[in-house]
């Protein structure tokens, strides 16, 4: 898969335009993943987003120690033996104004910090919901809950050195929700996504697109029709490296399991229903990160 047959889907033509809806599917089978343009965050936002991230990330460590877990992979995540160049604060339940509230005061954000960050939480949780629903339209599902499935919001900072240049800046995985919406490095590269041939091919920045791919849960949805995306971070160059990635993850306090209009006698259930934090879990204590903890609950 070269980079320039990543699908790219226009969201100002997906509301009138069947053949954009009919790509969005084809991208979700095919490759687990496809680029967002004229969507809703504007590059100005973006741009005043990614100078939040920055200066979070620069603060003291015993600061961003304060950015606490409220589930698994929650809070801040510090350089570690696996991902040794790599650190993130994170937020979760993004469409919580008293997530984001606490999130904010953890790390004394600035008033004019905690603006831009509720800002740019607000639309990024909107284009998640817009994009989940679309997702559902192209199998031919009406869904009306995907803003209560909680999303994850998470601030990613790699401290590439000479030494790290050619190493991997965070492990080979899928990622365990529904689907990931990443605004990228706009300057640095180095994310990797494996191809239908099993090769790793780079996928560079595109200034002003988002990057959307699908997870686990999102197979499990979708019955096995979407893919979950294999990715990874390479080091390319000696640079500091920031992305802000948001998660969808699953139903809230109800089990993930394929939709009824997805099972029938030609594709009949392929997993058993569970709970998403069982299935993270699950994923841990096996060390299983590319997915392959969904075998253990499929149905024979």
């Amino acid at each position: 898969m070269e980079e320039s047959n990543i699908p790219v889907i226009d969201m100002e033509k997906i509301d009138c335009e069947e053949g954009e809806c009919k790509k969005l599917r084809e991208a979700c089978e095919r490759w687990g993943c496809f680029r967002i343009i004229n969507h809703s965050i504007s590059e100005t936002l973006m741009a005043e987003m990614k100078k939040v991230n920055e200066a979070l990330l620069d603060l003291p460590l015993e600061i961003k120690k304060r950015n606490t877990e409220v589930i698994a992979g929650s809070g801040y995540m510090a350089p570690s033996a696996v991902n040794p160049f790599y650190e993130a604060l994170s937020l979760y339940d993004l469409g919580s104004s008293q997530a984001m509230h606490n999130f904010c005061s953890q790390l004394h954000a600035s008033p004019q910090h905690r603006k831009i960050v509720e800002r740019y939480g607000e639309a990024i949780h909107g284009l998640a919901v817009k994009i989940g629903e679309k997702m559902a339209e192209s199998l031919g599902i009406v869904v009306d809950d995907f803003k209560d499935w909680p999303c994850q919001f998470r601030i990613n900072k790699y401290n590439f050195t000479p030494e790290a240049v050619g190493s991997t800046g965070v492990q080979i995985h899928t990622d365990s929700g529904f689907l990931t919406i990443l605004q990228d490095d706009e300057k640095v590269g180095g994310l990797e996504v494996l191809d239908s041939s099993a090769s790793f091919v780079p996928v560079p920045p595109f200034p002003g697109t988002l990057l959307v791919n699908l997870g686990d849960i999102a197979r499990v949805w979708s019955n096995g029709r979407f893919c979950n995306l294999i990715h990874r971070v390479q080091c390319k160059e000696a640079t500091k490296r920031f992305s802000i990635a948001t998660f969808m993850l699953a139903p809230r306090n109800r089990n993930v399991e394929a939709p009824e209009e997805l099972v029938n006698h030609d594709h009949p259930r392929l997993y058993r229903p569970f709970i998403y934090e069982d299935y993270r879990k699950l994923r841990v204590s096996n060390k299983m990160h590319t997915g392959e903890a969904l075998e253990l609950l499929r149905l024979s």
